[in-house]
């Protein structure tokens, strides 16, 4: 079965709602390829790994969350940029990208997903100031160590997380916001929340966890955003009897 971009651009932008957020990158179709689509490929970066195993497996289309043209970058397509375009100009492969759309679903979002593998149950938006959440706040069914719920983090993510002790508290509510979100600790202690879940952390992160008293977990930034990508691209399968596969390759950060 195949789709055509056009449509599947369409279908996309529906469901993620591109529109409602201001982010650092354009969302939906950043490079268009093949008219048809049969094959989908999708991954956490657009990166030259990435393109080279959709060219092996003759995919007409890559899906990620971390595309291209991001605002403040040298915008001339030269050395690693000229690379990566080259071949998915040469081979035809188009490249979806959705970067907050992606982090902000309800269902298949980075958040989401990772709540749902860890058993939380998301009771509000994290930011209340906003129609349009990034992150989420939820709640364990039982009060836990922050070590206990770390390790759980580290076995649902195949990663070893970096915790900073923010007192002696047991964790119940849950803030979570993956990727680079570790200064929205700030909106995780307006929420009252004893413990904030992202994916990387900062040296100032360190000292606003322990003043404040609030856990903080860095479980990865590729680590905590592998599953919402991956979730659009099943779900993409199912409703569109298309082929898709998603293709890890680890990073450390």
């Amino acid at each position: 079965m195949s789709i055509t971009l056009k449509n599947l651009a369409n279908i996309l932008n529906q469901e993620l709602k591109p529109w409602r957020y201001t982010d650092y990158a354009p969302n939906g179709l950043q490079v268009e390829g093949k008219a048809e689509v049969h094959k989908i490929i999708s991954g956490v970066t657009a990166c030259e790994r990435l393109l080279d195993e959709a060219i092996k497996q003759k995919a007409d289309a890559v899906l990620v969350h971390h595309g291209y043209f991001w605002k403040n970058e040298n915008p001339c397509i030269t050395g690693i940029k000229q690379r990566r375009i080259s071949k998915l100009l040469l081979n035809q492969i188009s490249l979806l990208a959705y970067h907050l759309p992606l982090d902000a679903h309800p269902t298949l979002g980075n958040n989401a997903q990772l709540a749902e593998m860890l058993n939380i149950n998301i009771t509000g938006g994290l930011d209340l100031n906003t129609d349009n959440p990034t992150g989420n706040v939820g709640e364990l069914a039982e009060p836990v160590s922050v070590f206990d719920f770390a390790e759980k983090i580290g076995n649902t993510v195949d990663r070893q997380p970096l915790v900073v002790e923010g007192g002696q508290h047991q964790v119940r509510t849950v803030a979570l916001c993956t990727g680079a979100a570790q200064d929205y600790i700030d909106l995780a202690i307006e929420r009252n929340a004893d413990v904030f879940v992202s994916g990387e952390i900062s040296e100032r992160t360190v000292h606003i966890a322990r003043e404040a008293g609030i856990h903080y977990i860095a479980a990865g930034h590729h680590a905590t955003e592998r599953y919402g990508v991956m979730a659009l691209g099943e779900w993409l399968q199912k409703t569109q009897d298309i082929e898709h596969e998603f293709i890890d390759v680890p990073n450390p950060a």
